[in-house]
């Protein structure tokens, strides 16, 4: 009687289908647990798109766009950087986009920075115009528009770091 039962219940179970769990939590859109990292001994040709974090400690030759990007004191940027919140430590040749922009000492940044909130640290090295924008009304997250406003002529100050007007850079 009772192996009856149970060689039912095996055969029953082997037949039905089992759910089988997932191997990692699902998680809300756009959040990860880990950034991306481009690590020092890599080097990228073409853009970069994420929806989450990027680390950038090797070369890359093309676009960056990302939720968050961290560019190392090693890595080597040509090309655009656009994000919510961009920290640079190493060197970008090209426009950066964010609405927190934040250049640390080590960083080196040749190109225009666009930006709603933008930090400098003593020692960093930045040449070219940086102007303040607005969020974007349609399309939104991490994109920058220019303000309407027209921003005075650039001056040069003796650490090589241009003042569109809106601020002074220390260096």
């Amino acid at each position: 009687m009772f192996s009856k039962v149970s060689h039912q219940s095996s055969s029953t179970s082997a037949m039905a289908p089992t759910a089988v769990p997932s191997p990692e939590p699902s998680r809300p859109a756009g959040k990860s647990s880990a950034p991306s990292i481009i690590s020092a001994d890599l080097k990228i040709t073409g853009d970069l798109l994420c929806n989450g974090d990027i680390q950038v400690d090797g070369t890359v030759e093309g676009d960056v766009q990302s939720r968050t990007i961290t560019i190392g004191e090693a890595a080597h940027v040509r090309g655009s950087v656009s994000a919510d919140t961009v920290r640079v430590c190493g060197s970008i040749t090209g426009q950066i986009k964010g609405t927190n922009v934040t250049l640390a000492k080590t960083a080196k940044v040749l190109g225009d920075i666009l930006h709603q909130s933008l930090a400098i640290e003593p020692g960093a090295f930045f040449e070219g115009n940086c102007r303040r924008a607005e969020s974007a009304a349609s399309g939104g997250e991490g994109r920058v528009s220019l303000v309407k406003e027209k921003a005075p002529s650039a001056t040069s100050s003796s650490s090589g770091v241009k003042d569109s007007g809106y601020g002074q850079a220390v260096g």
